[in-house]
């Protein structure tokens, strides 16, 4: 489980470092940090697949994702904002730890004068993996500092050999050999399992309103395409029951079943009252939504980590509770992060289950925690460039 999430300089994250439990809300009025904190996260399991430069561009580049105020932040009461000469490198911090693992990455812009097309790509300034909740260099086991990596041997000590690496790829992805750094083989195939669900999308295009030909389907796509699939998989791994449940909870009176018809696999819901079952193309935008979460968090194949952003969107306040119930069923076998503002939501949470709740705030253009101060701040170091 991770234990601590630490984010420099990313968007209105100037320094940021947060505590995790096993199911925890982030919360906070729009505009506090919750979506930068979700596509940090995003940023640093991409790099567990050499896609953060990419996403990075996606954003703009690196220089429009950097924190945009002062080096130090604006001092608290200050009517004030002035820039003061820079005393610290350019970069983007990402990392996390928890009892067995920790990971972080550095990320700058190149040095100036290269001949390139690409003077935008951020590069690797360092990457370092250890063992434990806390950097330390004793607990180092696998380093990187520019193009170069080093990892530790069976003995304890530094590997004589250096390996070299392009700047703009990721140690994670790109040097993963179960002979040289095992460790770092297992801590980039643990951030791969991670698992994100943002907006699902309900108009009436949708991809989940479409019947399709079905496969076993233990993890629903991001689109949630294989809607059917995936519950229909649910109900095979022996599911059923659970199922029931939730769609009763949920739904008084209603029961789902999944059809099929020339290989075409689709959702058919029957709701009290009616003389015949819906399809998904017929279902209304919450009602289907709600579908997707239940496929999403009832998975057979938990990830490591699953995060959650906005579950409660478009979503009647009726449904909030049965939501509420889902997430805590899921969090029994996964890490949970949930991004939300909706106070009922968050409410029947802690009202069934163990919450740890990080409330955002905004303060001179920064991201806050609310109630920590220096001393509340979980142990962490960044490895230095």
């Amino acid at each position: 489980m991770l234990t601590t999430l630490a984010v420099e300089n990313y968007r209105s994250l100037r320094d940021l470092v947060l505590p995790l439990s096993g199911l925890t809300v982030v919360t906070g009025p729009n505009g506090s940090g919750k979506s930068s904190l979700y596509r940090a996260l995003r940023l640093l399991a991409d790099a567990s697949r050499n896609g953060a430069v990419a996403a990075l561009a996606r954003e703009g580049g690196l220089p429009s994702t950097l924190w945009a105020g002062p080096e130090n932040g604006v001092r608290p009461g200050s009517s004030q904002v002035q820039g003061t000469v820079r005393r610290k490198a350019i970069g983007l911090r990402l990392g996390f730890a928890g009892d067995e693992f920790g990971y972080a990455l550095d990320l700058g812009l190149p040095v100036p004068g290269k001949k390139t097309m690409f003077n935008l790509d951020p590069e690797f300034k360092r990457e370092a993996v250890w063992s434990g909740p806390v950097l330390r260099p004793s607990a180092l086991l696998a380093d990187r500092a520019g193009p170069s990596v080093r990892t530790r041997v069976s003995s304890g000590a530094w590997g004589e050999d250096r390996f070299k690496i392009r700047l703009t790829d990721s140690m994670l992805s790109e040097f993963a050999d179960p002979r040289a750094c095992p460790e770092l083989l297992v801590v980039r195939e643990r951030i791969r399992s991670w698992r994100f669900y943002d907006h699902f999308r309900t108009d009436a295009a949708a991809p989940a309103r479409q019947s399709r030909i079905g496969t076993r389907t233990p993890v629903l796509s991001h689109d949630g395409a294989d809607l059917a699939a995936a519950l229909q998989t649910i109900i095979e791994v022996g599911r059923a029951a659970e199922l029931a449940a939730v769609i009763d909870a949920a739904f008084p009176g209603s029961t789902l079943e999944v059809a099929t018809q020339d290989s075409l696999l689709s959702v058919r819901f029957h709701q009290h009252g009616l003389l015949r079952p819906l399809s998904a193309a017929e279902l209304s935008d919450g009602t289907l939504r709600f579908l997707l979460w239940v496929a999403a968090l009832l998975t057979p194949r938990p990830p490591e980590l699953l995060v959650l952003n906005e579950p409660e969107t478009s979503l009647h306040p009726d449904l909030l509770p049965a939501l509420a119930a889902l997430i805590a069923t899921a969090a029994k076998e996964t890490q949970l992060v949930v991004v939300s503002h909706a106070s009922l939501l968050i409410r029947a949470l802690s009202e069934i289950s163990e919450v740890g709740t990080l409330e955002l705030e905004k303060e001179g253009g920064e991201t806050k925690l609310v109630g920590q101060g220096r001393l509340d701040r979980p142990s962490w170091h960044w490895p230095t460039r």
